[in-house]
């Protein structure tokens, strides 16, 4: 069968990011605040699509509907400013995530996180919660962001495992697709960004609503 590989999201499976995400998008746009709720449904694709769909939200627009909006560069590089200084501020593990770790790493599966935040963010966020993971591959130069599958077949070879022998975890619509993109089976998140009813006509592989369902699942199909 050979080694096991598990690669997780990061926001809104491992970490709920929401709180810090929002206070930073809101200094950002130095004007309207949006609140948790709205952000919510912005997010997914990275922090350069975050900030888009924002200003256009408060435009007045559709979400996607500008790629660029009007004052974007001056945005994002508020944004990441004010980010790389708070982004810890309120941010934690959702509640049985690190054992949800700690169990797959117990059947000898090597792990590894995937994730469209910007790479300095993410490593900080992965040395302060989850030092016990293998990988962590964030948003850089030459790595298109999930959906494509890069940054994921980045992690996979990094861990050193047959992308056969690999499963994907997270929250979304973006990582449903990331899965599929790779090739590889999903196990989508109820506890996240998305709740069951957005998730489930994804048609992700399978559906949990608890950390600790994870390693039973994955041992059940085989996939561990």
């Amino acid at each position: 069968m050979g080694k096991r590989g598990v690669i997780f999201d990061l926001d809104g499976t491992l970490l709920n990011t929401l709180d810090d995400l929002t206070a930073a998008v809101n200094h950002a746009l130095n004007g309207p605040k949006l609140d948790v709720s709205c952000v919510r449904k912005l997010v997914g694709n990275g922090v350069p699509k975050l900030i888009s769909r924002a200003l256009n939200v408060t435009h007045g627009k559709a979400p996607d509907e500008t790629d660029r909006p009007d004052g974007f560069d001056e945005c994002l590089k508020s944004f990441t400013a004010y980010y790389n200084v708070h982004s810890m501020d309120l941010t934690a593990p959702y509640e049985g995530a690190r054992e949800m770790l700690a169990a797959v790493a117990a059947r000898g599966a090597k792990t590894a996180i995937v994730t469209n935040k910007y790479d300095g963010a993410a490593q900080k966020l992965k040395d302060k919660f989850f030092g016990c993971v293998d990988v962590i591959v964030g948003a850089a130069d030459g790595i298109k962001p999930k959906p494509a599958p890069d940054g994921t077949l980045k992690a996979i070879e990094a861990i050193g495992v047959k992308k056969e022998n690999c499963v994907y975890v997270g929250d979304g619509e973006t990582d449903v697709m990331t899965a599929k993109n790779c090739g590889i089976p999903v196990v989508a998140v109820t506890w996240g960004f998305r709740d069951r009813e957005e998730i489930e006509p994804l048609g992700p592989d399978y559906i949990i609503d608890s950390p600790n369902e994870l390693a039973g699942v994955l041992e059940k199909h085989g996939l561990l």
